[in-house]
């Protein structure tokens, strides 16, 4: 707060010698309480550091907008990015520079700093689970089923329910991404749907019975 309070002071000073000539620099700095230095300086055309970007950024500030729309992108894609994979896109980008690499810390103090962006603990969500997530249609079919369960009587301990879980090589895991920042709830993660699958069939009912697995190689 005093930190805006005096940059406050420093406009209202600013715009006082502008609206009269009669005031001087050192007269208006002590009137509004401000440093005359800084006073001086800011006539002077020099910018409120708050405006500027900091000297010692790795990347300029063309690079980090493509950086952000690119995580911006591949999250909206459902494959969102890791802070190791943020941190290599950027060493690739200063490798190509001959710059040095930046630290381990890097990406998260980025995200930190990037009002574009956040973290955000992902869940895997399977390609074709991405492709029909309408939940209307959803609730219609389920809809269906109930209405045919009544019509035909049929018992819960008859209503069977067969599913599959599958394990592949280089599987997607749970883990925080950096997103977009005005994207609400957990990221789901995609998992491509051109991998090599060993498959488990569970069946049970609507009772809690199973009979035994089926596995698939």
């Amino acid at each position: 707060m005093e930190i805006q309070s005096k940059e406050a002071r420093i406009i209202l000073a600013i715009e006082a010698i502008q609206k009269s000539k009669n005031l001087t620099v050192g007269k208006t700095a002590k009137i509004y309480k401000v440093p005359r230095t800084i006073l001086r300086d800011r006539m002077g055309g020099r910018i409120h550091r708050m405006e500027t970007r900091a000297n010692n950024l790795n990347l300029i500030e063309k690079e980090e907008e493509v950086l952000i729309q690119y995580i911006i992108d591949m999250n909206e894609r459902g494959f969102a990015s890791k802070l190791n994979g943020v941190k290599d896109i950027v060493n690739y980008i200063l490798e190509s520079k001959d710059a040095k690499r930046v630290g381990k810390l890097w990406a998260h103090r980025f995200v930190k700093r990037c009002t574009k962006l956040k973290m955000c603990f992902s869940c895997i969500y399977n390609f074709q689970r991405a492709l029909y997530k309408d939940s209307k249609l959803i609730e219609e079919w389920f809809g269906l089923v109930s209405n045919m369960q009544a019509k035909y009587d049929i018992q819960d301990c008859d209503f069977y329910n067969f599913d599959e879980t599958g394990f592949m090589m280089g599987i997607i895991c749970s883990g925080m991404v950096v997103i977009s920042s005005e994207r609400n709830g957990r990221n789901k993660a995609i998992q491509p749907g051109n991998r090599e699958w060993a498959t488990a069939i569970i069946c049970g009912n609507k009772e809690d019975e199973t009979i035994p697995p089926f596995l698939i190689v």
